[in-house]
């Protein structure tokens, strides 16, 4: 049986301006804005390439704004990774060159804190 994981809830503050920091800045597709309720929105993006989204809105969840640490996305190129986010305004730090790959690290308006990882050869 396969155990796929496909959607993670991220807690914000303002869902207008959350999904324009991940797709006008990030470059996440927009694939769902629903306004079910008044209590209930929900704002499903994907990162391209990805079989995993996130979701953000009203009544999702109950967790802190920012409250998330550790997500992870895994490019073909950190560098390219970092200077498409430093072109489109997100603050970011240089590339991090470890054993295990090379990171690029940032957070969205409410700290939700990311990695983009580019996997060392040995592990493509």
């Amino acid at each position: 049986m396969d155990w796929k994981l496909e959607l993670v809830i991220i807690p914000v503050s303002d869902v207008d301006r959350a999904k324009a920091f991940y797709v006008d800045q990030v470059g996440f597709n927009a694939d769902h804005d629903q306004v079910v309720t008044d209590d209930l929105r929900f704002v499903q993006l994907t990162p391209p390439g990805s079989a995993c989204s996130i979701a953000f809105g009203l009544g999702l969840t109950d967790a802190e704004p920012g409250s998330v640490r550790g997500l992870q996305v895994v490019v073909d190129d950190a560098q390219a990774a970092h200077d498409h986010l430093v072109a489109a305004g997100v603050e970011v730090g240089d590339v991090e060159h470890l054993a295990w790959g090379s990171f690029v690290y940032f957070t969205d308006p409410d700290g939700n804190a990311w990695s983009v990882q580019e996997l060392p050869e040995r592990m493509r």
